[in-house]
């Protein structure tokens, strides 16, 4: 194991503190690893948490900031945070106008902040969720029951995050949400695994002349397995399952092309004209778009695609100002 880490067991907490350090607009809890906002979001408003296990960088803590996310809770490296964290995080940012809690749909991560949910409840703060489940690639996995929540995770925490800075109620917020997240579709493929520190070894043995499609974030197994072949076919395995499960015709979309943390920026562009060539021979209309490495898996080379198909409010607040390390415009 080649890693740039002091020791493996404090991992998260370093990379906390390089956090705190390098980013004026967050602070930092590091009793309870949480990322916040510097300057809280004004009194009134819905205030918006997500989280989950460490290794996904920039999801979540890098998507804090006006105009997304109140505050992240930072779990151990792909392994969902604990419910005190997020009970930590949903105390802390309501405003009063209750708080939503937006989960990738993994059995920890959906557990813990139910238990939050509930526990926020009893103080009296009102709660209110939506559980991203995007990936088209297999119906149950080693983590979940039904679809792994995937990249509209990264969609729809700008979607409404933007809608949150507005001033809208939680009620038409978590609306917004669940639209999002049923009209938000992702695949994912592999070229390698990637190495949790505290395992020392790769998740998975993936032979060099081999690619794995349909891969989840933490090393999931995907749909099979095959000789590695040109980013032309690659593309037409992203998105061809994709449009299969949904139409996106008709309407406009938000595609990201993104990196699964070990691709150069170069072969992610390649991906990119690839993918949008064979959406534009399907009809698909995109009107924004990410490239880059947004929802990681460590070190793994691969690359993941996800499509939101979104109508003119969404392409609206997908426009709003946003000011976070993970994406910045409009400020």
């Amino acid at each position: 194991m080649k890693k740039l880490i002091n020791n493996p067991d404090n991992v998260i907490a370093d990379a906390l503190k390089g956090i705190a350090a390098s980013d004026k607009d967050v602070r930092v809890d590091f009793e309870n690893r949480v990322i916040y906002r510097a300057t809280p979001k004004d009194g009134g408003k819905v205030a918006i948490i997500s989280g989950g296990g460490s290794g996904h960088e920039p999801m979540h803590g890098g998507f804090v900031g006006t105009g997304m996310l109140d505050a992240a809770c930072a779990g151990e490296v792909f392994t969902s945070p604990t419910p005190d964290q997020m009970l930590a995080a949903t105390t802390t940012v309501d405003n009063g106008a209750g708080v939503l809690h937006i989960v990738k749909n993994y059995t920890g991560d959906v557990m813990n902040f139910e238990m939050a949910a509930e526990l926020a409840a009893d103080a009296g703060i009102e709660v209110a969720t939506v559980v991203v489940a995007d990936d088209v690639a297999v119906q149950d996995s080693l983590y979940t029951a039904g679809r792994r929540g995937v990249g509209t995770t990264v969609l729809l925490e700008k979607i409404v995050g933007a809608a949150a800075e507005e001033g809208g109620d939680l009620a038409s917020i978590q609306a917004l949400a669940q639209k999002v997240a049923d009209n938000g579709r992702s695949m994912g493929m592999a070229l390698t695994s990637c190495t949790v520190p505290s395992a020392g070894k790769p998740t998975f043995d993936l032979p060099e002349n081999e690619m794995e499609i349909g891969i989840g974030i933490h090393g999931e197994p995907g749909r099979h397995r095959e000789p590695i072949g040109d980013a032309h076919s690659v593309a037409e395995q992203l998105v061809q399952p994709i449009l299969a499960d949904l139409d996106f015709t008709g309407a406009p979309v938000i595609a990201m092309l993104n990196g699964m943390g070990g691709t150069p920026l170069i072969e992610l562009y390649v991906m990119y004209a690839e993918v949008i060539a064979l959406l534009e021979d399907a009809g698909v209309k995109v009107e924004r778009n990410l490239v880059g490495n947004y929802i990681t898996s460590l070190e793994m080379a691969g690359c993941s695609l996800t499509l939101l198909r979104a109508d003119d409010e969404m392409i609206r607040l997908w426009d709003a100002p946003v000011q976070s390390a993970g994406l910045r415009w409009g400020l």
